[in-house]
């Protein structure tokens, strides 16, 4: 069983030198506004910053004194990125078991913990061998290095593969309005047949991002919505993504300190059922099948 994390991921991908090249202590300010929330759980992944996120976001966490057991620690492999950290001459992926058990181990250091409560295979790879896999997570789960597994960015077939070798808890994958295969190729259904828990990345989609025809007309139909429900679109948005029956854990990228008190009452809408579908049917263009 998946260990549980909270209904609402905060993901740590811009905070560093990639973006908001936040300081120490903004970082624990941060990591407090959070927490103040009930949004307990942090995404990570080795790459972000260039290999650098996870080690600021350690020392703010060292530094911060918050009780290690109140938080939960996400964080990926598998990708080799090109960087100044890194002696790398091409970007690609690498699925040994020797160095997604030395990643992981290099995580713990960065961060200042001694074990992650959630460790995901960044992306999948061609060369990817479940049984080297499940080497490396039988060993790093027996030491306590790792509490749960899961994947990132699979599809069916390629987490069928690795469900052969090795248990698969999560997969966070992207999933918004704007962005829904998950829900049409079988994705999301594959999930809550086989438990594994869904995540999202970037689930406002692009209505903030892209000025589109597609974006346009979610942007009209929020604005009727937005009265009528009292609340921002993004979080009308992110309720979009809750309601899925597959219970859907959305990764939330903001590091606004005054829109995070705000973030909760997304699971606290209920969207009329047409309203849901007007929102899909708006983001297609045409009405649905």
């Amino acid at each position: 069983m998946a260990l549980p994390l909270s209904p609402i991921v905060a993901g740590v991908m811009n905070w560093g030198v990639w973006d908001k090249n936040l300081k120490t202590q903004e970082m624990i300010t941060l990591i407090n506004a959070f927490l103040n929330q009930n949004i307990t759980s942090f995404d990570h992944a080795d790459i972000y910053g260039g290999y650098t996120t996870e080690a600021d976001f350690g020392k703010a966490l060292s530094q911060s004194e918050i009780d290690r057991k109140s938080i939960q620690l996400i964080s990926k492999c598998g990708i080799k990125l090109l960087s100044n950290e890194r002696d790398y001459k091409i970007k690609h992926y690498d699925y040994s078991a020797e160095y997604i058990i030395w990643s992981a181990e290099n995580s713990l250091k960065n961060l200042q913990t001694d074990y992650l409560d959630l460790f995901l295979l960044h992306r999948p790879s061609p060369l990817l061998q479940p049984e080297e896999v499940a080497k490396a997570i039988d060993q790093l789960k027996s030491q306590g290095k790792i509490l749960s597994f899961g994947v990132s960015n699979f599809t069916n077939s390629q987490t069928e593969l690795l469900l052969k070798a090795v248990p698969v808890e999560y997969n966070q994958i992207q999933f918004s309005a704007t962005n829904f295969d998950a829900m049409l190729d079988g994705s999301l259904d594959f999930m809550q047949s086989h438990n594994i828990k869904p995540m999202a990345w970037n689930p406002l989609g692009s209505v903030f991002k892209e000025d589109s025809k597609q974006t346009r007309r979610l942007k009209k139909i929020l604005t009727d919505l937005v009265i009528k429900y009292e609340v921002s679109s993004d979080l009308l948005l992110l309720s979009w993504v809750l309601q899925h029956p597959s219970n859907i854990i959305p990764v939330v990228g903001t590091t606004n300190i005054t829109r995070i008190p705000q973030l909760n009452n997304a699971k606290k809408i209920k969207l009329d059922l047409e309203d849901w579908f007007a929102i899909w049917t708006e983001s297609q263009g045409n009405e649905v099948p």
